[in-house]
Order: structure tokens, then sequence, then C-alpha cells
């Protein structure tokens, strides 16, 4: 019998939620890493069992932690059996911490700033990965976006770490600036159809798309309306909070932007608004139906700094349509005093005959609904804030 195993990164460990294709019954697992922040934790769609993990701290800095068990042991990759996995100050060692930005001049674009918020050049400074993305086919090839924004690649398991520095030497770089969360590189998407394309996301920079493999990109922003930016409609300069895709069509994603839910129909080229009859179009989450490419979901969120649903009211909302048309799914979500936010990487579905959703909330509770939204329970509350969910469907 199938079973779904939900990976919750927070900001105080992680924690492993399992049950079976019923849904009806969890166990927890966790927390891991207790105490420190948990950015995302995914697993490899080549070996289930093989689980990354980006844990961070902002006095101990960055670690990458591996499971090849499904989570029930960790290792750092690149640390041995038996050697010690930290200073003898307490600070954390070994190869899978080491994320060095490449300005080697073979790249021919030796990147060292960006812009920052008042318009100056600010050096680039590593600070945490924020996205782990395993590779389609190979376990030990895993790729993550990290702050400030770049996109690394390993192909050892976790062991090293090389930029693909294309990305950064895009040209448009010494431009892109942070947002009022930083300037991570939050999304990444590999197309399921075609190995050499992917896309990534930076907030507040934009989309960008490889077509050979990380060499090189371009920036697919047509169509996006920024209006905090001095040139609305600029190439770049846009905070995207998250985008989609459904496996079997990848050339049509999905976005929530800073303002505004879009739509491309032709891998980025251009995009267009479906924001359709939203009580709010800000938010950060955006995902598909794992059957039905043109069913989506997002979570209106109240902007700009206030970041709860409106009206108190927690509500996913759904449309069927690709967009424009949306229903509120409501049944077994609070509908009177909700203040909690849901960030960007806190939703997810799983791949069973009736497609489950799943995302967590700042609260600390994990919604599950495994009817496609129809109804939800909290399989999980009183966790810390949640920053990520991820599921695993297990044959």
């Amino acid at each position: 019998m199938s079973s779904v195993r939900v990976l919750v990164g927070t900001r105080k460990g992680a924690f492993i939620l399992t049950s079976d294709g019923k849904r009806a019954k969890w166990e927890v697992s966790g927390p891991h890493f207790a105490g420190w922040e948990i950015y995302h934790i995914k697993g490899s769609p080549a070996d289930p069992n093989r689980l990354y993990v980006s844990q961070t701290s902002g006095w101990f800095g960055q670690i990458i932690q591996r499971s090849d068990d499904g989570g029930k042991t960790w290792h750092q990759p690149g640390t041995q059996p038996g050697e010690p996995t930290t200073t003898p100050e307490g600070m954390p060692m070994g190869e899978s911490n080491k994320f060095v930005y490449d300005t080697s001049p073979e790249t021919g674009k030796p990147l060292t700033t960006h812009q920052w918020y008042d318009g100056t050049q600010h050096p680039w400074e590593f600070k945490r990965v924020w996205h782990i993305e395993p590779s389609l086919t190979d376990p030990n090839t895993v790729y993550a976006g990290v702050e400030d924004a770049a996109l690394f690649r390993t192909t050892d398991g976790g062991q090293s770490w090389h930029e693909l520095a294309g990305l950064r030497g895009h040209g448009t770089g010494p431009q892109w600036m942070p947002g009022a969360g930083g300037m991570g590189l939050h999304t990444i998407l590999l197309d399921h159809q075609n190995p050499n394309r992917m896309y990534i996301a930076i907030s507040a920079a934009g989309v960008f798309r490889t077509d050979d493999a990380g060499k090189s990109w371009k920036a697919v922003n047509q169509g996006l309306v920024s209006q905090f930016i001095p040139d609305p409609k600029a190439e770049i300069g846009h905070c995207v909070h998250r985008i989609a895709m459904h496996r079997s069509r990848p050339e049509v994603l999905f976005m929530q932007k800073h303002w505004d839910v879009m739509r491309s129909d032709n891998a980025g080229e251009s995009w267009h608004e479906i924001s359709g009859n939203l009580p709010t179009d800000f938010g950060f989450v955006v995902d598909v139906h794992a059957h039905e490419p043109d069913t989506i979901y997002v979570v209106p969120i109240k902007s700009d700094s206030e970041h709860f649903p409106p009206e108190g009211k927690l509500r996913v909302y759904r449309s069927r349509t690709g967009g424009n048309e949306w229903e509120a799914l409501t049944k077994g979500l609070p509908q009177s005093n909700c203040y909690v936010d849901i960030l960007r990487d806190a939703m997810a579905v799983d791949a069973l005959d009736s497609c489950g959703i799943y995302f967590g909330t700042t609260g600390g509770q994990v919604y599950a609904s495994p009817d496609g939204g129809e109804s939800w329970n909290a399989i999980v509350h009183d966790l810390p804030a949640v920053l990520s969910v991820e599921v695993q469907t297990l044959r």
C-alpha cells in the first residue's frame, strides 16, 4: 500500500510526518537538529530514502545534512564516520559547509557586488541555503539556491558544492537587489521532459531560465508589472515569491508574485495575470494538483506588512481553470481569529490517486487535505514556525 512522508522545516528543527495512503493517522518524528533553522528538507526522486537538509544558524553558519535511510540517521557529507563534526571552538566543519562564490577569471565574469537598498553596490555575501532541489535521476546530484542569490550544484552527494556562475554572470547581476526578506534564490524547477532546462526565481530579481543545463541564463519576466520599482516593467527587479509547474506540461508556469498571481504558457517568455476574484492577490505559495494540470492552489495573505489571512479567515483558494476563477476552500480551516502566515516553501502536494494538499503555518500547524482541498485537518500543531513543507509519495 502506498504511504506518504511529509518533510517539515521549522525555525527550531525538522520534523518528519508519516502516514499510510488513507492519510488519517500520522506519526511524528522530531525535532531533528533541534534549535536550528531548517529552511528546507527534501528527498531525492531517484532514491526516496535519500534526504537532504539545509541546517542554518545565525551564530554557527550553514550545514548540509544527509540521510540515506529516510531520516532515521543523519550525517554531514564529507565527514567520515568517527570524525568530529565541530571544531574545538564548537563551530561546524566539513566539506559540505563550503559554499564559495566563483570569481575565477575562467568564468569570464568575476562578479563581486550587487545593488543594495540605497542604490549603491554591496559585496556578495553567503548567508544560507534557502532551497534544495535533488536531481530527478541521480541521488548524488543536488542543486542549492542560496542567499545572496546564486545557484550551486553537488555531484558527490553533498560533499562539495560548486557555483553555476553563469546565472550571476547573466549581465544583470550588479542590478539585483534584496527584498525585505533578503536576496534569496528560493525556487528551483527542473523540467521533467528536457534535462537541460531549469527555472529559478530570486527575490527581488525575478525568474531566469537555462536551456543548456546552467551554463547560460535568460531573464523571463516579460509581462510582470511591479509598481514599487522605478520601471514597473523592467527586465529584472520583480519580487517573485514562488513559481510552480505540472510535470506533464512544463512549458506552463504559475507564479505568486509580491502582488499578482501570474501564468505563462510559453516557458516564461511572457506572463499574464490570473488573480481574478481572489480577495487579495498578495501571498507566498502556489502549487499545482498532481493529476490536473489546470488545478492550482494559493493562500491569499493580507499585504503589505500584516502578512496574515484577510478577515482572520484561513482560506485556500483553488482554480480548476488555470486561474481567474477561484473558489474558497474552508472546511476544517479556522474561520475566525486566525493570524498566521504561510511562507513560500510551505505548500506541497502528494501523487496519490486522490491528490493530497499540504501546507504549514507560522503558527506551527501543518494542514492536510486528502481530497484535493475539499476538507482539511491539522495533522500536527504547536510546532515552531513552519518554513517549508515537502511531500514524498512512497509506493
